[in-house]
């Protein structure tokens, strides 16, 4: 019985070594929320969700992460408003070693509480980018005249003045942020006009970032101490012993990442036409039309949701409609050509390409291109060997069939005659025995004309 109560007490000794140091139950929590990719509608999902179950979850603070080359101006300042609105402080925090705030990201690094950036990362190329883009003017002649000139001169001024209109409300903008927490405005300004650019370091100096932090638990030191604005009340964060807690996306934010993928939101549309043009193509097979109804509304939920070039959209239209032309009324492929090109030219044009992230892959738009081109080929050979092949049914196949009489002709020149399995009634001006093979020459409704072979 000792050698037991020994053996026990061993084991309890050696499981109370080898458990772990109990957390302090007052040690403060802090949530970390990555963005990783372009600022979209699902960033911004994201974002917000997060830091509501962050708050709700007693999280003292939110870490930002950022990876970003830049996105579209809804979701950036959707997500810079529930920063300024956050209860609790947000450090935007640029890591891991290599990463960048690129464009939006710039801001929404200025509108942070604390700002700070890993080493090897870099900030700025804030400029904004016109949905749409810009259609340039046409070179004036030298004969065009004094109209011309005003006309055009009108034209580009009135394209300046929408371009500054943008351009002074993003500097606006940022300047604000950079005079609410103390940051440098006039490189956020030279970030937006001229697309300037900082490592961690120079951002540091210039008082664009608070400092530089090696990784999160350096962040947190660093910035435990200082006295921040949160809600209108000045704070002093307390986070050197905080734990970190990571706050992956919902299944509403994962669900809106993937549709919103430029290139998915893409296969989803077509997928839809496709299928809806199955079920046109056999109706009652039902399975198509669901699908293809589900993921084109899906689809363009998705593209209401994104930088679309609307000329591109009509392109798009424009060629599958020559498409479904060329397969209704076949025209040797003058259709078919015509919409595979405006289809091709609207793909391309669909997204605006220089909102950083939002384009729709070449290779894949490439590769509908070849598999439609090879399709419009065979169709087209397909009806250039029916123009060339015998006729197998119809008038013109059966003057050329070979008949037998069934009876001998009469006195009224008519007959039975069988011609491919089938008893016809015939007249023939030649008097011929029962047995004896005829040639069709033509038909009168139910009644065949037949020449003796």
């Amino acid at each position: 019985m000792t050698r037991w109560l020994l053996l026990l007490a061993i084991l309890l000794a050696l499981t109370a070594t080898a458990a772990p140091a109990p957390t302090p139950a007052n040690s403060p929590m802090v949530a970390r929320v990555s963005l990783n990719g372009p600022i979209g509608p699902a960033a911004a999902e994201y974002f917000d969700d997060a830091a509501e179950r962050a708050v709700a979850d007693g999280a003292v603070a939110i870490v930002l992460q950022l990876n970003t080359p830049g996105g579209l101006s809804d979701s950036m300042r959707q997500i810079i408003a529930g920063m300024l609105a956050s209860k609790v402080p947000v450090l935007a925090y640029v890591a891991p070693g290599g990463a960048r705030a690129a464009s939006a990201g710039t801001y929404i690094l200025y509108a942070a509480q604390i700002a700070a950036m890993a080493p090897a990362t870099h900030v700025g190329a804030a400029t904004p980018v016109k949905l749409g883009g810009s259609t340039p003017m046409p070179l004036q002649k030298p004969d065009a005249g004094p109209a011309a000139a005003s006309s055009t001169g009108k034209a580009a001024a009135s394209e300046d003045a929408e371009s500054n209109k943008v351009l002074n409300d993003s500097i606006a903008y940022i300047r604000s942020l950079a005079q609410l927490r103390g940051r440098d405005a006039a490189w956020a300004e030279q970030a937006v006009r001229g697309a300037a650019t900082l490592t961690a370091s120079e951002a540091a100096q210039k008082h664009v970032i608070d400092f530089v932090a090696n990784d999160a638990a350096d962040l947190l030191a660093k910035a435990s101490g200082r006295r921040v604005q949160v809600d209108g009340e000045t704070v002093t964060l307390q986070l050197a012993d905080a734990t970190v807690r990571d706050y992956a996306p919902g299944s509403r934010s994962r669900f809106l990442g993937i549709i919103t993928n430029p290139t998915i939101a893409y296969l989803l549309l077509l997928a839809g036409i496709f299928g809806l043009g199955l079920e046109a193509l056999h109706p009652g097979a039902m399975l198509p039309g669901i699908v293809g109804g589900i993921a084109l509304l899906v689809g363009l939920y998705a593209l209401q949701l994104l930088p679309v070039n609307y000329a591109g959209l009509a392109l798009m239209a424009l060629g599958i409609g020559l498409l479904v032309a060329e397969a209704v009324t076949p025209t040797v492929g003058v259709f078919g050509v015509g919409g595979l090109v405006s289809f091709v030219l609207g793909s391309i044009m669909l997204m605006n390409t220089g909102v950083p992230g939002y384009a729709v892959n070449l290779g894949v738009i490439g590769g509908i291109a070849v598999c439609a081109a090879g399709l419009l080929v065979l169709v087209v050979w397909l009806v250039f060997r029916s123009r060339r092949s015998l006729q197998v049914t119809g008038d013109d196949a059966m003057r050329s069939d070979v008949a037998e009489l069934l009876e001998p002709v009469g006195d009224n020149n008519e007959t039975w005659v069988l011609v491919r399995g089938e008893r016809w009634r015939a007249r023939c001006a030649t008097a011929l025995p029962s047995g004896a093979r005829v040639r069709v020459v033509g038909r009168e409704g139910l009644l065949l004309r037949v020449e003796p072979l």
